[in-house]
């Protein structure tokens, strides 16, 4: 019975190897060009744009979500190039809508 649970998690951990290498193939790089502003409940959420360098989309410009600390130039990894986050709508951080 030992034996089944180990082997077990040997074909779990494979294949956790599998698809960390599979998404480090698919994963597509990105400059950062300029910070939008900070969103989230917390703020805890900085809104970015940030140009595509490979891929399908190369040159294309894209405006993504990341969390935690980036500056103008870093190198973003993305899983997908496709999907775009909604702009930050207005200045109201807190409180009532009036």
């Amino acid at each position: 019975m030992g034996s089944d649970k180990k082997q077990q998690k040997e074909v779990k951990a494979e294949a956790t190897m599998k698809g960390a290498e599979k998404l480090a193939r698919e994963a597509v790089a990105a400059v950062v060009e300029e910070i939008v502003g900070r969103t989230g409940f917390r703020g805890e959420i900085t809104q970015v744009r940030c140009r595509i360098l490979s891929g399908r989309d190369e040159g294309k410009s894209i405006r993504r979500n990341v969390k935690g600390p980036v500056r103008m130039d870093d190198v973003l990894m993305l899983r997908e190039t496709e999907i775009e986050a909604r702009k930050i709508k207005s200045k109201v951080t807190k409180g009532a809508f009036s």
